[in-house]
């Protein structure tokens, strides 16, 4: 067993009695969104055959079919698409945008610039990658205000004939900035309308899913993407993404995702089925465990002179526990000790990369039982200034206590705190 200082160890006792109210707020939101889920899958009346394995064109998978129907309803969605297929999180947000634009199109992130992984979707006029603007869609972004506020009189500056869908980024991504809630997004759509009836508003879902007791597509948002490795998955899911909302930009969707005429009709699920379907079940819960061990980070770095957003007493809207760091050094040992508390590759460490889709070298920890699997604890962050360390998931209160208690000893053992 790993050796923590008496001291931190006496600080993490106080820290969770402090805490305590806030936890319990959780049990809350995890009931309603397990009843939720549990209805869904009443509703729909789901059996052990749904689970079974499909090959080939997998025509008439019913558990496939059946899976589509229980994410719609779980996120008050008209249809829904939920499949192996995607190979990340923004696999599914390029899916989903590539489905709606058409050449002439143009696309406007209102939430600021969106997250690294994104900008080569959007990519440069004839870049030749296919990126949504070698197609000749149009892009925009509007910055938010230095409060993290949308700004409304720049949206509306921006927004042109060809305007065809706005963008949101629901969680906070690589910024040191509030996410916002689905309380907020409802407003942005009644805003959003406002300015023009007929515009899509989309939202990237990624981190958000059960943090809260509603979801974006039940305060009116036409079409949402996330990640199954993500909150979704519940740590089951061994890949895959979804994609729901309004049935008609659905289908468009799932016309990208195959081929025009067949979309959401084919697609062997070569045996995830049951994972998919578990992952769900245990979502809400998986989720509220992540979440009560944000709030526990949130409270300990706080304690050793930290700033932390959101703070331990604020709500959440996602997974990401932001943490500000001096330097770069303070930063690498911190993601180094989050490495060092994995079940999996606890051996291995962690060092800034030129990682695919990023623009600044990346740190990573990442022992987790599905790579990429964000649902279970792990810490990211690009290595520029300022230096803030990006902390997500955790199967389970214990194991994310254990990585922060690793964390801040690890800091220690360095000088570093």
């Amino acid at each position: 067993m790993a050796t923590f200082s008496e001291e931190l160890l006496q600080l993490g006792r106080t820290v969770e009695e402090k805490i305590a109210g806030k936890v319990r707020e959780i049990d809350h939101i995890v009931d309603t969104n397990q009843w939720k889920v549990i209805e869904a899958f009443q509703r729909r009346q789901v059996s052990d055959f749904h689970f079974s394995g499909s090959t080939g064109y997998a025509y008439n998978d019913r558990g496939r079919e059946v899976l589509d129907e229980v994410y719609a309803d779980v996120f008050g969605a008209e249809s829904a698409l939920v499949r192996p297929h995607f190979a990340s999180g923004t696999h599914t947000i390029s899916t989903a945008l590539f489905g709606v634009l058409r050449p002439g199109d143009e696309l406007i992130y209102i939430t600021g610039r969106p997250y690294d992984t994104l900008h080569k979707v959007i990519g440069q006029p004839g870049d030749g990658t296919g990126s949504l603007r070698d197609f000749g869609i149009g892009y925009g972004e509007v910055a938010l205000t230095a409060d993290g506020e949308v700004d409304w009189e720049a949206v509306e500056a921006a927004v042109t004939p060809a305007t065809k869908v706005i963008g949101i980024q629901r969680s906070r991504g690589y910024d040191w900035r509030a996410s916002f809630t689905v309380q907020q997004i409802g407003e942005m759509v009644e805003r959003i309308r406002a300015i023009r009836s007929d515009l899509i508003v989309f939202v990237d879902n990624c981190y958000g899913e059960f943090t809260e007791e509603l979801e974006p597509t039940q305060v009116g948002v036409d079409l949402m993407a996330g990640s199954l490795i993500k909150n979704p998955g519940g740590g089951l899911a061994e890949t895959g993404g979804y994609i729901c909302g309004k049935a008609r930009y659905v289908d468009q969707a799932a016309y990208r995702l195959t081929a025009p005429g067949i979309g959401r009709e084919v697609g062997a699920m070569l045996g995830t089925t049951r994972g998919i379907y578990q992952g769900l079940f245990m979502a809400p819960s998986t989720v509220g465990q992540a979440i009560k061990g944000s709030i526990f980070a949130a409270a300990m770095f706080e304690e050793v002179g930290f700033q932390t957003k959101p703070s331990w007493q604020e709500s959440r809207t996602d997974l990401i526990q932001a943490v500000s760091f001096a330097s770069a050094d303070q930063l690498i040992s911190f993601v180094q000790g989050i490495q060092k508390a994995a079940a999996v590759d606890s051996h291995v460490v962690p060092e800034p990369w030129d990682m695919p889709g990023y623009e600044h070298p990346v740190i990573m920890a990442a022992g987790t039982f599905i790579q990429g699997g964000s649902l279970e604890l792990s810490a990211d962050a690009p290595i520029r200034a300022p230096y803030i360390g990006y902390m997500q998931g955790g199967l389970t209160y214990s194991h994310v206590k254990y990585g922060v208690l690793m964390a801040l000893q690890s800091m220690k053992d360095y000088k570093l705190l």
